[in-house]
């Protein structure tokens, strides 16, 4: 009696941990598809010259950050104002372009994702890595925090 119910606890403890790694697995790739077509939405609004429907991507908070060189940007509108001041032409910003994008699931609403990012102008290619924080928010899945780098 007392085997059977020790065997009987096993079952039903890996019928739990099946049940939840299903269900994980059947959250990852719709997260996973949803974050890959806000990055999508942000380099079509980029290469439109938009800058406020590329920070559509990024969360409306105080808490967002945006980390690059020495600086650390707080804020949403802080970093919607740098990317404006910074790429206040078409010319320079050129046209944006993504590779070698990794999304991870961390939790049901954070994920981490990393990439390559390339703009072309003309004149000059500057490139990097960026490292982004996603969240599910209310608005859907919102970039929180952003660590770019170049190589420069």
């Amino acid at each position: 009696m007392k085997h059977s119910s020790v065997a009987l606890s096993v079952v039903v403890s890996l019928a739990f941990c099946v049940l939840a790694s299903a269900g994980k697995a059947a959250r990852a790739p719709a997260a996973e598809s949803a974050i890959r077509a806000v990055l999508e939405a942000q380099v079509a609004a980029w290469n439109r010259g938009d800058v406020d429907s590329f920070m559509n991507g990024y969360a409306r908070s105080h808490a967002t950050e945006f980390v690059s060189g020495d600086t650390i940007t707080h804020g949403w509108q802080t970093v919607r104002d740098r990317y404006a001041k910074k790429y206040d032409s078409r010319a320079k910003m050129g046209t944006l372009s993504f590779s070698d994008v990794e999304v991870n699931a961390l939790s049901r609403d954070a994920a981490v994702v990393t990439g390559r990012w390339k703009l072309s102008r003309r004149g000059d290619r500057p490139r990097g890595r960026f490292t982004l924080i996603f969240r599910k928010t209310g608005d859907g899945w919102r970039i929180v925090h952003d660590h770019t780098s170049s190589p420069n």
